[in-house]
């Protein structure tokens, strides 16, 4: 029995003291895909695709509003059947502009996740090359933690990795400080 804790203690032991020199990094992902410029352009196709998205359900819109005012305008002379066909076509049309919303966000949503990816990817990519080069165990992701231990900002040395200009930027502190 004395073995087996003499074992479990040494094993403790080595485990607190690899841990103790672990060399913890964080960084805030979202303020650097911000200014990388892959992030300008993609935010710049994201915009044009929303704007012909909107245009596209303005036109069905519009075609609703126009079908509908003919409809009223001549609904009088139709026969019943007529009536009906125009009637179940208006309809569709004017679930087609409601649904539209819905439609247009997933698109929307679609079309930035397949932009954005690549971005996140490429940073991701760097964070872990100036990790690996500069000693880092763990790199945290700063915006996702309330309190943690101590840490080193990398945001500056994966910048300069990717060869962005430092910008001016409100002090920030260490995660848990």
């Amino acid at each position: 029995m004395k073995k087996l804790i003499v074992a479990g203690t040494l094993v403790l032991v080595g485990f607190l003291g690899a841990n103790a020199q672990s060399k913890i990094g964080y960084i805030n992902t979202e303020e650097l895909i911000n200014v990388m410029p892959e992030a300008d352009k993609a935010n710049g196709e994201l915009q044009t695709y929303q704007g012909a998205l909107v245009q596209q359900g303005n036109e069905y819109l519009q075609e609703f509003n126009e079908k509908d005012s003919i409809f009223n305008a001549d609904s009088a002379k139709m026969t019943p059947a007529i009536k009906d066909f125009k009637r179940k076509d208006l309809i569709e049309l004017y679930q087609k502009v409601q649904g539209w919303n819905q439609t247009m966000q997933q698109m929307l949503n679609q079309k930035q996740q397949a932009l954005l990816k690549p971005i996140h990817d490429k940073a991701l990519d760097v964070i872990k090359t100036v990790a690996k080069e500069n000693g880092f165990t763990y790199i945290i992701d700063a915006s996702a933690l309330i309190v943690s231990p101590p840490g080193d900002d990398i945001l500056p040395l994966v910048k300069k990795k990717m060869g962005i200009a430092a910008t001016k930027t409100a002090p920030t502190t260490a995660p848990g400080q």
